[in-house]
């Protein structure tokens, strides 16, 4: 053990999950314009800088109108498994030894790409890292909260024809006047089914929806959940029952839920016996990737390393890898040394 500030090459060493990542939010702006080009979409920027200017956002809003505009230019298996080929090869870069990765198929079927090309594509990426990095990973099909009720059972049903790869449902796009109780219904059916569920609630929305999410949705962890520092008789309650917190602090600013890095509830969390894990969820535009969050934190809030490997720590154990795999890989974080 060392009082030594932690490097960024320690901290992007350490082993860890990801735990909140869209894979659609990992379209870098060279990328884009790779597939619009092989793919005939002309997008409505003259060049990747001028696209990469665009990467500024005022709130969660502003940043949706731009991540579903350059979404257009995934048509594709193939582009599908390219796109997850360039997160898995950056994650792993950054320390990341699993992720689960949200996407959004009711994007992608509304502008006539098949599910099974999504999945398989996404697929074909995770199978490929783990034959060369030792990866693991799988799907969670997120909902888009601010689309009919219809459109997410329908996505559901493709879903449930593929639970070789999708392992959970989750909940996604604008928090605002969309509560989880809406999806209260298609969220028993895909437990029923046996699916794992999650749900984005507490970012732009209200404490009460990280409420609405747990007794109505039953999620097993609550994605962002930064706005319950406000309600403390919630955060007992989340401390707890050990439901873990997907934080992703870069996008938290970015998308000004804290304007500034130095206020960031996610330390007071964590000393409220909150379990919390860091993680990137946009990095294409928000950036940085899942180790870049770690150091951001540790420059503006201070990290030490006990924080950072409980963390680590909670990420392996939050996520829906098998038992093994879990031992396997909390194994490697207690052998970290910075």
């Amino acid at each position: 053990m060392t009082d030594a500030p932690l490097t960024d090459d320690a901290l992007l060493a350490l082993p860890k999950a990801e735990l909140h990542l869209h894979i659609e939010g990992t379209l870098e702006p060279g990328l884009a314009f790779e597939l619009a080009a092989h793919n005939g979409v002309t997008l409505p920027y003259a060049s990747v800088e001028e696209l990469a200017a665009r990467y500024d956002f005022d709130d969660l809003q502003s940043f949706l109108d731009l991540y579903y505009a350059t979404m257009a230019v995934l048509l594709t298996r193939a582009d599908f498994a390219e796109l997850t080929r360039r997160y898995l090869r950056r994650a792993h870069a950054q320390g990341v030894r699993h992720a689960e990765l949200f996407f959004d198929p009711q994007a992608h079927t509304a502008r006539g790409v098949a599910f099974d090309d999504v999945v398989d594509g996404i697929g074909d990426a995770l199978d490929e890292a783990e034959r060369e990095f030792g990866m693991t990973g799988s799907l969670i099909l997120c909902f888009l909260r601010d689309q009919p009720v219809a459109s997410a059972e329908e996505a559901l049903t493709a879903g449930l024809k593929r639970t070789d790869r999708i392992v959970g449902v989750g909940l996604d796009s604008a928090e605002v006047g969309y509560p989880p109780s809406l999806f209260e219904g298609v969220y028993a059916r895909a437990r029923a089914a046996g699916l794992h569920a999650v749900a984005h609630a507490g970012e732009e929305g209200p404490p009460e929806y990280v409420r609405e999410a747990l007794d109505l949705l039953h999620a097993e962890r609550i994605d962002h959940g930064i706005r319950s520092i406000e309600d403390p008789e919630l955060v007992a309650r989340l401390a707890q029952e050990r439901i873990p917190l997907t934080v992703c602090p870069l996008s938290n600013v970015r998308l000004q839920a804290t304007p500034d890095l130095r206020d960031h509830p996610l330390l007071r969390l964590d000393a409220a016996g909150v379990r919390v894990t860091v993680n990137s969820d946009d990095p294409a535009y928000f950036g940085g990737y899942a180790g870049q969050n770690f150091t951001a934190v540790r420059d503006a809030l201070g990290l030490t390393e006990d924080q950072a490997r409980r963390f680590a720590r909670t990420s392996i154990e939050a996520s829906f890898a098998s038992t093994e795999r879990k031992a396997a890989l909390l194994a490697e974080v207690d052998a970290w040394r910075p």
